[in-house]
């Protein structure tokens, strides 16, 4: 019998596809690139058309050797990586290893690992993209050359170690600038006065202030809104305006790589990196009880909401028959807000609609399973009818002001029905008729200041990423890893925060490289690795075009950039020689080393003290560490004598109903102090 070798990236993807081809196909994994730049040297022939001088990754030579040995014996040969730039430059230096022909239709690419869409693949290959192959070139090479000429320079300007990236020091400069908003922000004061009003029969609306009778107006003092109160005080709330209709809520589109990232972090706190490691995982194939490996949901790199149209056929099939007839719309083209969208695959949705998450649970983890059921429930709700309510508005006024509310009862669940992660209680308003009069009962002025924009979030920033258009749906997650590991950015609870070695790397990137930085540049040069992508554009001529500038800049830096000193002299004496101790950077943080080095080689560890004394022995101090993978937490000077340990920031502050610890939670809007014991529940109100 004749054989077939297909070659795919992951040992699970392999497993996955291997149930659906018969015997007469072997199919085997790559793990990933099998040839890249060197890690030792530039590895760019810049003299050469900028030639990249690929070489075989370490460690891979037995794996290609595998992958020769079944070539060998097989008839035709099958290239089945991810269906985008990185996976067709994996398939090219794949087809350059086994010396394939060029021309030859071995590339197969499919948006879903289910048994159909692999047996139409294997009837339908292609010639390798070169056009994708190039622009995935020129991806690499870009960012070869600046990383690997300009962070020699930071090497010897500021400290060993850091790096500097095309992508990564223009999303740097982002954080960096919106931290320098948060520090110029003034905060302006205002105030909002909300009412309780009662009709003759006890029942009682909530109405906040609106404006006057001609205008809607804010309040800016206390002695404006005492003036207020000092207007109505007396007075009946005299019902102007009485508004009915019905309001509609429309379902979310299906998800793109951008939209995933943002509500898994929001929805199920999930970082950008550990969502796409999950997603890949549901993807490439889970092992379901009874059934074998299973891809359960579409490719996962994607900026297009569009659905195929036997996938929404399917989809009626199900909730025609399990949630009901009337529930089902179909699927409606949303306009997408991305300058280019790539819409070479659909949205990422399940594969099989109806596996759903509570009856595949037990085959899954509890981070797939929150994931798939995310996926599964955004995707089925986007083919469902909206839900309907009836909303009303009051109108009332009293001594020459305004005062409005709001309430809105479900009528019709529509998409609501399955999808949980979108729930809204009625707010229901007793019935009340223009010319009423109703009876003030309280009113309750509250004092606020304007907020200073808040940082981003790893969901925030997606958007924003998205919304410039720096990088592409693969990029941000692994970006946003590489500012972390490096130290540029710290997380503070959910929030993004520029460290004090980010702000130095950021400012001397502005003065010497401001045009890497600048994020109209790294937007544009995005567009170009599109325009070579469309084959519009040749892509060694786009690097020797950015290289002039970058090489004039490098040299110019390396003649005015002054020698930084980072190290910081503290009052920590030397155990070993008595010299003072400095504060340096290493590859985990900083820590202490002693002033005489070499002579004396004494470090320790820095401990970042809070100030505060344990919250557990009382003896020693609240320490700020940091984990292994970057996250702070607090924990005592005493360790291991005094094993407390916390993630949240203590305040020095006891509870009064319970006596544990207080500490401070931050949330997008605001820090809150709140009681550490869970089962408690005190949070401390502002007075």
């Amino acid at each position: 019998m004749a054989k077939n070798l297909v070659i795919v990236e992951s040992p699970a993807k392999a497993k996955t596809i291997g149930k659906f081809l018969g015997s007469n196909y072997k199919v085997k994994a790559s793990v990933g690139h099998v040839r890249d730049l060197p890690k030792s040297k530039l590895g760019v022939d810049i003299e050469n058309e900028f030639e990249p001088q690929y070489i075989t990754i370490r460690g891979k030579g037995p794996t290609i050797n595998e992958i020769k040995k079944e070539a060998k014996k097989s008839d035709r040969i099958f290239l089945a990586t991810d269906p985008d730039r990185e996976g067709e430059a994996i398939s090219w230096h794949l087809a350059n290893i086994l010396k394939l022909d060029e021309k030859e239709a071995c590339r197969i690419e499919f948006n879903e690992i289910t048994k159909d869409a692999i047996k139409k693949a294997i009837k339908t290959p292609r010639q390798i993209d070169t056009d994708l192959v190039d622009a995935q070139q020129a991806r690499r090479v870009l960012d070869r050359l600046v990383g690997y000429q300009i962070s020699p320079l930071l090497w010897d300007k500021v400290r060993k170690g850091l790096s500097a990236g095309r992508v990564q020091s223009a999303v740097t400069k982002i954080i960096c600038d919106r931290e320098k908003e948060i520090d110029a922000f003034e905060p302006k004061e205002y105030w909002t006065l909300d009412i309780t009003a009662a009709k003759e029969d006890g029942s009682k609306i909530e109405f906040k202030f609106h404006g006057d009778k001609e205008n809607k107006i804010e309040i800016n003092s206390e002695q404006e809104t005492n003036n207020i109160i000092d207007a109505i005080n007396n007075k009946e709330l005299d019902i102007s305006q009485v508004e009915k209709k019905e309001r509609k809520r429309k379902a979310m589109p299906s998800f793109t790589t951008s939209s995933l990232q943002q509500e898994a972090a929001s929805r199920l706190n999930f970082t950008t990196k550990k969502t796409m490691m999950v997603a890949q995982q549901l993807y490439e194939g889970i092992d379901v009880k009874g059934e074998g490996n299973v891809g359960l949901v579409t490719y996962i790199r994607t900026d297009s909401t569009r659905i195929s149209d036997e996938a929404v056929d399917k989809a009626k099939e199900y909730i025609v028959s399990e949630i009901g007839e009337k529930y089902f719309k179909g699927f409606e083209k949303s306009k997408s807000k991305a300058k280019k969208v790539q819409d070479a695959h659909e949205a990422i949705r399940p594969t099989y609609i109806d596996k759903t998450p509570d009856s595949i649970k037990d085959s899954l983890s509890s981070d797939q399973y929150k994931l798939y059921k995310l996926i599964w429930e955004r995707y089925t709700a986007s083919l469902m009818k909206d839900s309907i309510y009836d909303g009303m508005s009051v109108l009332a006024d009293a001594g020459g002001y305004s005062f409005k509310a709001t309430g809105s009862k479900l009528k019709f669940d529509g998409f609501l029905k399955v999808y949980s992660f979108a729930k809204q209680e009625d707010t229901i308003l007793p019935d009340v008729s223009v010319g009423e009069k109703l009876s003030i009962v309280e009113t309750m002025p509250k004092q606020h200041f304007t907020q200073p924009p808040p940082r981003y979030s790893e969901a925030s920033l997606v958007k924003t990423l998205e919304e410039l258009g720096i990088g592409r749906p693969s990029t941000y997650a692994p970006t946003i890893s590489t500012i972390l590991a490096r130290g540029y950015v710290e997380k503070q609870g959910s929030a993004l925060k520029p460290s004090e070695l980010g702000v130095l790397i950021n400012e001397i990137m502005e003065k010497n490289f401001d045009y890497i930085v600048d994020v109209k540049f790294t937007a544009d040069m995005e567009s170009k690795l599109d325009l070579i992508e469309e084959g519009k554009l040749k892509w060694k001529s786009i690097i020797s075009e950015f290289y002039g500038p970058l090489k004039v800049s490098i040299e110019k830096a390396e003649e005015t950039i002054e020698k930084i000193s980072m190290d910081e002299e503290t009052d920590e004496i030397c155990d070993k020689c008595g010299a003072n101790m400095l504060i340096k950077y290493g590859r985990f943080g900083r820590f202490l080393a002693c002033k005489n080095y070499p002579e004396c080689k004494s470090t320790k560890p820095l401990l970042n003290k809070t100030g505060l004394a344990c919250p557990k022995c009382k003896e020693g101090d609240l320490v700020e560490r940091r984990s292994k993978r970057g996250r702070f937490f607090y924990g005592c000077s005493r360790y291991p004598e005094c094993d407390f340990v916390s993630w949240d920031k203590p305040t020095g502050e006891m509870c009064p109903e319970c006596g544990e610890f207080l500490v401070e939670k931050y949330t997008k809007k605001e820090t809150k102090i709140k009681c550490s014991n869970k089962e408690c529940g005190y949070v401390k109100t502002e007075k």
